[in-house]
C-alpha cells in the first residue's frame, strides 16, 4: 500500500457562514488550510467565496478574490497542494477558467459528466428546483485544455456509474493523458455513500491512476473513508462535506475532520504523505 495523500476539502459553496465552521476569508480560509495541514492534508480543495458582509455564502469567480485566498494559503502552508474547484452550473464557465489560469494551481476539480442535480425535503418538495449540472464533452475539454495551459492536473469529478466509465474514454480518445478520479458519493441523485459500491467501482477506476471518494453527508460516510482507506485510495474530507466526526458530534473545524481521516490511513497501516511527498506520486513539478 501507499502512502495516502489526504485532502481536505476546505469549504465548499453556498454552506451558511454564519451558521457553520466555513472559512471564507483570506485570513480564514488560510488559518485553516494550516489546521489541516497540521493535521496531515497534503491538498487543499479551494472554492471562492464572495468578501462582501453577508456574501460569504456566495460563490465568487473573481480570479482576484480567488488569488488573494490562495496567495494567503500557500504563504501559511509552505508546499502545498493546491486543488481549485471549477464547478459552474449554467453555460457561462468563462469565470472558472480563468480562474485556473490566474492561479495555476497543482490541481483542479474537473467535472467529468451530467448530473440531474435533485433533492428533496422530507415532506417530498424540491428542496430547490431541479436542475441539470451539465458537463459535455465540449464543456469538459475546454477545461482540460486550460488545465494543460496552466499545468495543472485535471482531477475527474465522478457522480454517478457512467461517469466514472467515461473516463476511460476520455483517455483514449486522446482528450487526456491521464485519469486522476474523485468519486463523489452523498449527492441525491448520484451515487449513495457505500463501501460495497466503492469497492464494486474498482475494477472500472484505469490501471495505475490515483483516486479518492468525496463523502458528503451523516450517513455510512466513515466506514466508506476505512474502505477508501482499505482500498489505497487517496483520502478527502471537509466541511465542504461533512459537519461529523465519526463519534456523531459536530466539527468544530476542518482540522478535527482531517484528524480523523488521518487515523482511517492508520487502521489500515498506511503512513500519511507530506506535500513534497504527495508531488512526487502525483508527478505534480
Amino acid at each position: 500500500m501507499t502512502k495516502a495523500i489526504l485532502t481536505c476539502a476546505l469549504n465548499g459553496v453556498l454552506t451558511d457562514p454564519t451558521q457553520h465552521p466555513v472559512p471564507v476569508t483570506p485570513d480564514q480560509c488560510a488559518a485553516s488550510a494550516r489546521e489541516a495541514m497540521d493535521a496531515g492534508a497534503a491538498v487543499i480543495h479551494i472554492h471562492f467565496r464572495q468578501q462582501e458582509h453577508g456574501k460569504g455564502h456566495l460563490p465568487s469567480w473573481d480570479p482576484a478574490v480567488a488569488t488573494d485566498i490562495v496567495d494567503a494559503i500557500r504563504t501559511a502552508c509552505p508546499g502545498i497542494l493546491i486543488n481549485a474547484t471549477t464547478g459552474v452550473v449554467g453555460p457561462d464557465y468563462s469565470g472558472a477558467l480563468a480562474c485556473v489560469r490566474a492561479l495555476k494551481p497543482e490541481i483542479a476539480a474537473c467535472n467529468a459528466g451530467s448530473l440531474n442535480y435533485l433533492k428533496l425535503r422530507s415532506n417530498g418538495d424540491w428542496a430547490w428546483p431541479p436542475m441539470m449540472f451539465e458537463n459535455t464533452p465540449t464543456k469538459i475539454q475546454d477545461h482540460i485544455d486550460v488545465m494543460a495551459e496552466a499545468g495543472t492536473l485535471p482531477e475527474f469529478e465522478c457522480f454517478d456509474t457512467g461517469i466514472v466509465r467515461s473516463v476511460a474514454m476520455y483517455v483514449k480518445n486522446g482528450m487526456t493523458q491521464r485519469a486522476q478520479y474523485n468519486l463523489v458519493m452523498g449527492v441525491a441523485s448520484g451515487m449513495p455513500v457505500s463501501p460495497e459500491l466503492l469497492e464494486f467501482l474498482m475494477p472500472f477506476i484505469l490501471e495505475d491512476s490515483f483516486w479518492q471518494a468525496t463523502l458528503i453527508g451523516r450517513e455510512d460516510i466513515w466506514p466508506t473513508h476505512q474502505k477508501a482507506a482499505d482500498l489505497g485510495g487517496m483520502l478527502r474530507t471537509g466541511v465542504e462535506d461533512t459537519f461529523y466526526l465519526p463519534d456523531g458530534s459536530k466539527t468544530r473545524s476542518n482540522g478535527q475532520l482531517i484528524e480523523a481521516l488521518a487515523k482511517c490511513a492508520e487502521n489500515a497501516g498506511r503512513d500519511i504523505a507530506s506535500p513534497d511527498e504527495a508531488r512526487v506520486m502525483l508527478k505534480i513539478t
